[in-house]
Order: structure tokens, then C-alpha cells, then sequence
């Protein structure tokens, strides 16, 4: 099995570009219609759909392609676009370094609610309203980026803020606290990412926080409506998925490598999470 092909620059063509701007009818076409082979990007990724029809995979999780969606793919996920005909909107791309040269946090994406890097990442759905404002918005952009205007990337970078701003608000949570709660959530997502390999208990999350267990999880409950332990079992999961899918490794070693003494836990553990054994996922895949 070959390994998920990785997009390591934001323009295959010109290296030094750190944002760009496509029309999805444009890729189409530069696509001949053929469909998308999964890959994985090194760069964030925003999908806005006006006409759309097909499926969309992200991490193994197929959602319906549709009109008036838009996506967001954090790096490192892997991703499927499956059209049914051609589709029409946007696809938007941006590095870390976009964001450095453009005085945008990291903690500023952190903090947004639409880069999920392992958990599931349906769509949003804007309403009319919101939908108007943020195509327009792209409009611009778009017609921006591809001008030779003086400051262009100075101006492209206020539009993006401004379009995440505005998706933000769309699935905004109350504000009561959002600033407490929104460092403790990013905290944790980011300690999931150093140690979900080598310990799967909310305590141990918990005590590096310095907050209680019953804490931790009352606010990823409010940021996200899942658990913590259901964070860490789903980037267990997708860590498991993705090697399952693209590595030669072993169950064995697949376990091992994520923190399983025992290859019957591992196995027990993916199935109770996914619903079949890790076997049987390796060839439906």
C-alpha cells in the first residue's frame, strides 16, 4: 500500500507562496473531473461550496457535498473530494507562515471553533445572510490575490480573518467565560497530541492542566459537546485509522506504537470505538 500522498507547500510551483485562493470549478477542470486521490496537507485548508454534489471524506468520515457548506481541514488530516459533477466555490489555502507574516496568532486558529485536527469536522452550514456575506468576502479575496496590486497580501490577510471571524460567529458559543474556556480546550488538544501515544486516562490530562478531572470535562463539554474522554479515544482512533490505511504495520505493532500492552486491547479498544476489529477495517479500506 502506498503512503497518503503529502501537500508540503501551499503552490506546487512556487514554493515561497504561503496563502492561495482557487475557484473549485477551476481545479475541476485542471482535474479533467478525475477524482481526488486522499491526501494530506502541511497547510490549513478552507473548502466554500456555491453549487456542489458528491461526498467528501475527511478522516475516514464521509460527509455529503453540497451547496452552501464550507469546510475546514487542519494539516495533517487526511481528506477525500469525491464529485459527482463539476463544483463551484472556493478553496482557500494558508500556512503558518501566512499567518507569522501577516501578525495573525497561532493562538488566534486555536481559539476558533472550525480547525478540528482529529475530531469529526462536518461542515458549516451557513444561514442566507451569513452565506452572502462570506461569499462575498471570498469574491474579493479572490480577485485581490490574483491582481497586482500594491499591499495585496496585507489585504488578503485582513479578508481572511475577517471570513474566519465571521464563520466563527456562525457556531459561536455563549460568551459567558469563552476566554477560560477556550485556552483550557486548546491546552488540551495540544497535550492529546504529545501524549495520546503513551497515556489514554482523562486524570493524567487533568493533573497537567492543575484542574479536576470532573473540570476538564464540564468545559470540553461546553467547547465541543464531547467528553475528554472521547477526544482522546477519537485521536487515538484516527492516529490508529491512519496507519491501519496507509503504513505495512502489524495490528501488533499498530498497538504498540499507540500505547497497548497487549494486541487483544488494542483490538477490543478499536472495536468498541469503530464497530469493527481493526482487521476487518483493514479491508474495507
Amino acid at each position: 500500500m502506498e503512503p497518503v500522498k503529502t501537500y508540503k507547500n501551499v503552490n506546487k510551483r512556487d514554493n515561497k507562496l504561503s496563502f492561495g485562493i482557487s475557484k473549485m470549478e477551476e481545479i475541476y477542470e485542471r482535474r479533467s473531473g478525475e477524482k481526488d486521490d486522499p491526501h494530506r496537507h502541511d497547510f490549513f485548508t478552507l473548502i466554500f461550496t456555491e453549487k456542489a454534489k458528491g461526498e467528501h471524506k475527511v478522516d475516514f468520515t464521509s460527509y455529503s457535498l453540497e451547496g452552501r457548506q464550507i469546510y475546514f481541514i487542519s494539516p495533517g488530516q487526511v481528506h477525500q473530494i469525491i464529485e459527482e459533477e463539476k463544483s463551484f466555490g472556493f478553496a482557500v489555502v494558508f500556512s503558518h507562515d501566512f499567518l507569522v507574516l501577516n501578525n495573525i496568532p497561532l493562538s488566534f486558529i486555536e481559539d476558533l471553533k472550525l480547525f478540528n485536527d482529529f475530531s469529526e469536522t462536518p461542515p458549516l452550514v451557513p444561514n442566507d445572510d451569513d452565506f452572502l456575506k462570506i461569499q462575498k468576502y471570498l469574491q474579493e479575496m479572490y480577485l485581490i490575490f490574483h491582481s497586482e496590486i500594491a499591499y495585496k497580501e496585507e489585504a488578503v490577510g485582513a479578508l481572511l480573518k475577517l471570513v474566519l471571524i465571521l464563520c466563527n460567529n456562525v457556531c459561536s458559543l455563549p460568551q459567558e467565560d469563552i476566554n477560560s474556556v477556550n485556552t483550557i480546550f486548546r491546552k488540551f488538544k495540544q497535550l492529546i497530541n504529545q501524549h495520546y501515544k503513551t497515556d489514554h486516562h482523562t486524570n493524567f490530562y487533568a493533573d497537567l492542566l492543575h484542574i479536576s478531572p470532573d473540570h476538564l470535562n464540564k468545559v470540553v463539554k461546553q467547547h465541543s459537546g464531547k467528553s475528554a474522554k472521547e477526544h482522546i479515544q477519537s485521536r487515538i482512533i484516527i492516529a490508529a485509522k491512519r496507519l491501519i490505511y496507509f503504513s505495512n504495520l502489524s495490528n501488533k505493532e499498530i498497538g504498540h506504537e499507540l500505547g497497548f500492552s497487549e494486541p487483544a486491547n488494542f483490538s477490543a479498544f478499536f472495536k468498541k470505538c469503530v464497530g469493527v476489529s481493526p482487521s476487518q477495517f483493514r479491508k474495507m479500506s
